[in-house]
Order: structure tokens, then sequence, then C-alpha cells
């Protein structure tokens, strides 16, 4: 075997080696029960796991493009099952969406009472409602005297849209009884790979699939689409859908837009990418009337069933985050650095709508991702949200997409929810640093395309997912 002939053979094997000790490190990761008790700690396992992510991923440029995919699904599929080796870490959302499903399949719409409202007492169980001793864990709240549970404000009506409802319900039906946690985690699996597959898809069809490894083998994947169970990764798989379709059928890919902005709210951001280029305005209504009129088909009968609002918590959750005042919490913060507090919220409504206006009327219609990852991580770094599990969204976009620069985003994001615990204005920093990192990518994009101008027959090297 010759020297060239070897290479590839080396390199896929020292990637496969990384992705074995990332998995390895991940195991640690989920296992550590460390949020309440050693932020710090399992901070450092973090670090550990977006260093071996990194590795792996730089180490995949070598690979052929012919056997990345094969690499990328199998490490998709041990990374996703990492996350099964222990209950949610990090996050109790996946207990909301348990007692959800358990309502709704009972007849009662998740909107019109409160977990801890004693019209349900006959729906509680000891899982979801300990009592006694049991209570004084840390990640459980009280609902009465003796009486406490996994669930997250327990007091106020959940915040989720109707398509995430429909979730929660459907993997009620689906699991056995006594199943628990495992369940939204088994689902939470299924969609992360589901997008692996789905990303593949698309990514092959431009002749490299290899940088579907930014999202099949980002520790976030197990820590927040499988551990934590966030709902979040079925919008993802349903925005990474709308955006592939969109470029060949608007009609299809807006539906299917409105149907992850009804799993999720947040998809809602990726307006204006899906509307990259539109010129004509029945162009856009191809668009914006399917999403639209799948909104409103899911709202309307949680709208005639409910006798609560099917907004739930959404404003109080908003005040809460300090998205409503600047004065408070640490959203803005980057903004908040160079501005007074009362303008930081007028500032992210202009630079949204500045971005927004670019990337529809200068965005590549045959690449709608790019411009919604643009329109999206500015939005973080405008909002610098302080949950880590957003970020999954901007993680699928950078697969699709491939400026990696922008996974410093969703760093900044896990920074701001865990390491802040131990490190104040932890999370501000790092949003800082991911900020200069997107300047500093730019630049460097810039500066070579450029030069690819100047001398088109230069050779250079390709991040994975990139093309001349």
């Amino acid at each position: 075997m010759t020297r060239s002939s070897s290479e590839p053979v080396r390199a896929t094997a020292a990637t496969a080696v990384l992705v074995t000790a990332l998995v390895a490190a991940l195991v640690l990761t989920v296992r550590k029960d460390g949020y309440f008790t050693d932020p710090a700690g399992l901070s450092w396992l973090y670090a550990a796991c977006w260093t071996l992510f990194a590795a792996a991923v730089w180490s995949l440029r070598r690979v052929p493009a012919r056997h990345a995919a094969a690499l990328v699904l199998a490490g998709g599929v041990a990374v996703a099952l990492t996350g099964l080796v222990a209950p949610p870490r990090t996050s109790t959302d996946s207990f909301r969406y348990a007692w959800d499903g358990r309502v709704q399949a009972a007849g009662v719409s998740p909107y019109d009472h409160a977990p801890a409202d004693t019209a349900l007492l006959r729906y509680r169980d000891d899982w979801l409602f300990p009592t006694g001793k049991a209570c004084g864990a840390p990640d459980l709240a009280p609902v009465s005297e003796g009486v406490c549970t996994r669930i997250n404000r327990p007091g106020v009506h959940t915040v989720y849209p109707p398509a995430g409802e429909l979730y929660f319900l459907l993997v009620h039906a689906l699991s056995p009884g006594g199943v628990r946690h495992k369940a939204f985690q088994a689902g939470g699996a299924v969609l992360a790979l589901a997008t692996t597959l789905a990303l593949l898809r698309l990514l092959r069809r431009r002749g490299d699939p290899r940088a579907a490894a930014y999202w099949a083998w980002c520790p976030a994947i197990a820590v927040e689409a499988v551990n934590n169970a966030h709902a979040d990764t079925l919008a993802v798989l349903l925005s990474v859908l709308a955006l592939g379709l969109t470029v060949r059928h608007r009609a299809w890919g807006g539906a299917l837009l409105g149907l992850a902005t009804a799993a999720k709210l947040l998809p809602a951001v990726l307006l204006p990418g899906a509307l990259s280029g539109v010129r004509r305005p029945r162009d856009a209504a191809a668009t914006l009337l399917p999403a639209a009129a799948v909104l409103t088909a899911l709202y309307l009968p949680y709208v005639l069933l409910s006798h609560s609002s099917v907004l739930g918590y959404l404003g109080g959750y908003a005040g809460e985050e300090g998205y409503q005042d600047a004065s408070t919490g640490d959203r803005y913060a980057l903004l908040r650095l160079l501005l007074p507090d009362s303008w930081a919220l007028p500032a992210v409504l202009a630079g949204m709508a500045a971005v927004s206006v670019h990337v529809i009327r200068r965005g590549d219609p045959d690449r709608p991702w790019s411009g919604a990852l643009l329109v999206t991580g500015t939005a973080f770094l405008l909002t610098t949200p302080g949950y880590s599990w957003y970020a999954l969204l901007l993680i699928a976009l950078v697969a699709l997409d491939g400026r990696w620069e922008w996974l410093s985003v969703a760093v900044a994001g896990a920074a701001a929810y865990l390491t802040g615990r131990a490190v104040p204005h932890a999370g501000t920093a790092a949003y800082a640093v991911a900020a200069l990192a997107v300047l500093c990518g730019w630049a460097a994009r810039r500066r070579a395309a450029a030069g690819d101008r100047t001398d088109p027959g230069r050779h250079r090297s390709l991040s994975p997912g990139e093309s001349r």
C-alpha cells in the first residue's frame, strides 16, 4: 500500500478514535449529576467534550467523502445513545412534557390547568409528584404540604405551542407503562438521528456530506436533544426539512416551517431565510400563506377546546427571563455593555429588522439556510439567551451551511446556562468571544473569496460542507 493510498485509511481510523473518545467523555458527562452540586466540574467535562468534538470534525476533513456519510451516521448513533445512560441531568422540561401528554390523554386541555391545580389530583403519581423526604432534592418544586413535583413552574400553565403538545400526547400514547423519563429521551434520540439522516441527504445532493457531523457529533445533541429530551429537536427536524423543500417547493417548505413554529416558536426566526432572494409578492405569499395556514389549523382545535388562553405562560415567561425589561437578568448582555439598558430592546428590534431585510433582498434563494443562519445567529448574539438547548436550531443550520464559527454561539449558550452558576458573567464573556469568533470567520472568508477572485486557480483547503 502506497503512502497516498494509506492516507484515507489512517484519516478514517484517527477520526473513529476521536469519536470514540468523544463518546466516552459524553458518557462521563451525562452520568455526572453536578448541575447543582458541582457546575464548575461539569463545565470542565463539557469543555472536554467540545474539544474532542472539534478535533473529530477537523479530522473528518481528510476522510474521503464516499466514506464520510457512514462514519458520520455511526458516530451520530453512538453520540445520541450516550444521552440515554442517565435521567435528565440539567433540565426538568421533559417532566412537563410527560404531564401535558398525560392530561391530554385524559381529555383535558393542557392550557386549562397548571400542574399544581387540585382539579387534576387524580392524574398525579409518585414519579412526577413525590412526597415526604424525597421533596428535599434541589430539582423538585413544592406543591403543597408534604408534596412536591419534578415539573418546573408547577403553578403556571404550559407554554408550549400545539404541535409540541401533540408530540407530547403521541409519546404518551406510544409509551409502555412505567417507562417514565426514558420515553421522551428515546423520542429525542429518534428525532436527532432523523435530523442527521435529513442533513446527510441534503448535503449529499451538494456533493459532500461531512458537514452533517456538526450536528450528529455535537455534544449538545447528547445532552440537550436526548438526555434532557428537549422538544426543540422536533422543531429542528421540521426546520431542516422545511428549508430543504423551500428551494424547489415553496408551498411545502412554508407548510413545514409553520409546523416547526407550532412545535417550538423559535423557528419563526427562519422566515427571512426562507424568503431569501424573493422579488415578487406572490413568491413570498407561496411561503407565508401555507405557514400561516398550518399554524392556524394547529392552534384552532386547542382554542375551541380550551377555556384558558392557548398562549399559556408565554408572556410571563418572557418577563421572567428578562426579555421585556432589559434591566433585569442577563438578556441583551452584549448590547448592555455598549448602550443604556433602556436602549437594548429597541436596538435588538432595529438590528433584527436590518439583518432580516438584508437576507430577504440579498440572500441566495438556492441556499435559504445561509440567510437563516445569519438571522438566527444574530438573534442569539443580540438577545444572549440563557438556555443552552435553544442553540440546537443554530447547530443544524451550521451543518447545512458549513460556517463552523457560529458554533461558538452554541458554546456560549452552554456557558451561560451552566458555567454561569459557578462563575458570574461567564455567559456574557462567552457571548463576547463568540461574537469575535463570528467576525473573524466572516473576515477570513471574505479575504479568501477575494483571493479566489484574483487568482482563480489558487488551491485552498475546505471545511466540511463548504464548496468552491
